[in-house]
């Protein structure tokens, strides 16, 4: 264990400079349960996770300066936030007007015979206009976000989903995206 830790994480007591044990604070919101699973997320956890969502490519180097914890410290703590699955993986923001699918499109779907199987996310994950598909309270049962070049892709895709879902669609056409993708909001 980094001694120096100590100094910088508050979770750490140092007696001398062979004892170190960690304690818990009681604002600390991620506790171990005895399968070894995890409640919640500490607030250095946090701090690191909202971090690398605002920038997926931070060092680790910059990243300890920016929680407060040695740079082995922030890599054992990412590591360990991506096998606990908090971190699912690393992405990039895309500039959509550059890949040709400016268009950007909520569809809201329900089935056409409500006994029909609900499969529609299964029937519709071959279309790759749909960037993301929600399940929804509500009338609707779906809610996909689509992008797409043209008004006229968009009309052939909501041809192609009532196709392959067998489902009544309800579109509303995104004018303009003031923020999107915005990191979580650090709390604790």
């Amino acid at each position: 264990m980094d001694l120096s830790l100590c100094a910088r994480d508050e979770r750490f007591v140092c007696a001398g400079s062979r004892e170190i044990r960690q304690i818990r604070r009681s604002d600390d919101t991620g506790i171990e349960k005895s399968d070894g699973s995890f409640t919640g997320v500490e607030d250095i956890d946090r701090q690191i996770v909202a971090a690398l969502a605002t920038d997926g490519r931070i060092s680790y180097t910059d990243l300890a300066e920016q929680v407060g914890l040695s740079v082995s410290a922030v890599h054992q703590r990412v590591r360990r936030l991506e096998q606990r699955g908090v971190i699912k993986g690393y992405g990039a923001r895309l500039d959509h007007d550059a890949l040709d699918s400016s268009l950007t499109a909520f569809i809201a779907i329900r089935p056409i015979d409500a006994s029909a199987p609900d499969d529609a996310p299964e029937r519709l994950g071959h279309l790759a206009a749909i960037e993301s598909c929600y399940s929804v309270a509500g009338e609707d049962f779906y809610l996909l976000l689509v992008r797409v070049a043209t008004p006229a892709a968009l009309e052939r895709l909501l041809q192609d989903i009532r196709t392959a879902a067998n489902v009544t669609t309800r579109t509303t056409v995104v004018l303009s995206t003031p923020f999107e993708g915005r990191p979580p909001r650090v709390t604790g």
